[in-house]
């Protein structure tokens, strides 16, 4: 299926959803289904083959909290969902700078935390530099599963073998002179996780805290083989309304006017 065109030729919109997650294509299709709502989705661009939308998409920045407050007034948009990925950390502040300045409601859609269970061994940390220091002196065999843009934090720690699965193929430069790059696409079976992790000798596990079901199977293959996790915290977000679901950010549009209600007012 092709995603509808990204140009939207100068037509207002109600609703500029800021995409990224499993969470925003599925709220996209929702409002697709419902007749009459001018949306777009506008992705940040790091990663080159995006999955199509039911929704027409803009691919790339808006300058900054001022450009996108401009965008915001001159599209005509009504409300924003951030639905970015929960790491996402510029975006969520442009958002509600950008809403606050042009008088749009604004709502995050962000997906709970992951937490331990019983038999977990998590190492919490706050960032990727922590995350690369916490691995240690002695050499390890570590999974990477942070994408692409932060490998190069991993640079301070060079005698580690790693194991990085991401989308894309990393940009040069990374720093690492030991790294083999698997890449895939969630969601991943557990089965499979588990037999990734006993034939590539994995003994740590290095993950950001993004939640959801799509690579959440990793930590159950850790915790099934004894290894380690590296758990990385989620950026500062700004004090925004939240919620946790795609029918909840559907029943926020529908009481802010944005989605027809069931009786279509």
């Amino acid at each position: 299926m092709a995603s509808p065109p990204t140009d939207t030729g100068g037509h207002q919109i109600a609703l500029l959803i800021l995409g990224g997650t499993s969470e925003a294509a599925a709220l996209a299709a929702q409002v697709a289904a419902m007749p009459d709502v001018p949306a777009l989705v506008s992705l940040a661009g790091r990663t080159s083959a995006p999955l199509p939308l039911a929704l027409p998409m803009r691919v790339g920045g808006f300058g900054g909290a001022t450009g996108l407050a401009a965008f915001l007034r001159d599209s005509g948009v009504k409300a924003v969902v951030d639905a970015t990925h929960p790491f996402a950390a510029i975006m969520p502040f442009n958002a509600e700078t950008a809403c606050r300045a042009a008088g749009v409601n604004l709502v995050a859609l962000r997906r709970p935390e992951w937490a331990p269970v019983a038999g977990d061994r998590w190492l919490d940390v706050p960032d990727m530099a922590t995350a690369a220091l916490a691995l240690g002196r002695e050499p390890k065999r570590v999974l990477l599963t942070i994408g692409r843009q932060e490998l190069a934090a991993f640079a301070a720690a060079p005698q580690h073998h790693y194991l990085a699965r991401m989308i894309d193929e990393p940009k040069a430069g990374h720093g690492l002179p030991d790294l083999t790059v698997i890449r895939a696409r969630g969601p991943f079976a557990l089965a499979d996780e588990i037999d990734l992790m006993r034939s590539a000798a994995i003994d740590t596990v290095v993950a950001k805290n993004a939640g959801g079901s799509a690579t959440e199977a990793k930590l159950a293959a850790a915790r099934a083989l004894g290894i380690a996790v590296v758990m990385v915290a989620r950026p500062a977000k700004p004090g925004v309304p939240v919620v946790e679901t795609v029918e909840a950010a559907v029943g926020w549009l529908k009481d802010h006017g944005i989605l027809p209600t069931e009786r279509g007012v």
